[in-house]
């Protein structure tokens, strides 16, 4: 009954210390890769849904667990797809996004192209969506000075702070880091959970608006769990014999 897990988030670590010896946890390798968990773990891409496929054959994979980022779409769309390939169950992770509270100012947009003009505006964002403002660093409008928070360090310039760090934040590290760069905007995907909510809180204190990238559109899966307690559960329940479900969110 070998399991593997699409991790690559806190959420998918939380789960692979739960995991047996002979199951898997798989990262995509942009990351710091964890050495402390009880099952193998695997770095690196599989060569789309049809290199995922041919693993879970060679590997005789049983049930597959997509636990990864929100806007990791295109992952969890190989995953559909290579599950329904070789008749392997697919269980998702899905993270439920944040809502906006009274004295938010969120601003969605839809892409690179149109972050970049709502932020026209401002002049000292916080970029806290991940390496794509990476990519972006020799186009930084003259009024404006960045910071881009992500997971690890890299090279910024004259107009761009870049900052390697890992959740959870707190509310009085995140006010230290508004206040020490003056932001006037905050730069957000919806990704949901604790562990970055803080920013928010601190943004809504100060008045601040928020740039939301929107969430790609949700890839079906066999079975849906809203929490990581609950797909544990399930999957104990499994390993003791219970069929598996379709369709029901957990």
């Amino acid at each position: 009954m070998r399991v593997l897990l699409l991790g690559g988030t806190g959420d998918a670590r939380k789960l692979a210390r739960q995991l047996a010896s002979h199951d898997v946890y798989s990262l995509a390798g942009l990351g710091r890769v964890p050495d402390d968990l009880p099952c193998e773990v695997r770095v690196g891409g599989f060569g789309g849904s049809e290199g995922l496929a041919n693993y879970l054959v060679t590997e005789s994979v049983e049930l597959l667990i997509d636990a990864t980022h929100p806007y990791a779409a295109q992952i969890s769309a190989n995953a559909r797809t290579a599950g329904q390939r070789c008749d392997v169950p697919v269980w998702a992770l899905r993270r439920a996004p944040w809502q906006p509270r009274p004295g938010d100012d969120w601003r969605a947009v839809h892409g690179w192209p149109a972050m970049c003009d709502a932020l026209a505006a401002f002049s000292r964002p916080l970029f806290t969506s991940g390496r794509e403002p990476l990519n972006h660093l020799n186009t930084i409008p003259a009024h404006q000075r960045w910071v881009v928070r992500c997971l690890d360090d890299h090279p910024g310039n004259a107009q761009a702070l870049v900052i390697g760090a890992r959740g959870p934040f707190t509310h009085e590290s995140e006010r230290a880091l508004f206040a020490q760069h003056d932001i006037d905007v905050v730069v957000s995907k919806n990704s949901g959970g604790a562990a970055t909510e803080a920013k928010l809180d601190v943004a809504r204190e100060r008045g601040l608006p928020v740039v939301m990238l929107a969430r790609p559109p949700v890839v079906e899966a066999d079975r849906t769990f809203e929490t990581g307690d609950a797909l544990l559960a399930a999957l104990d329940a499994w390993r003791a014999g219970a069929p598996i479900q379709h369709n029901p969110t957990s």
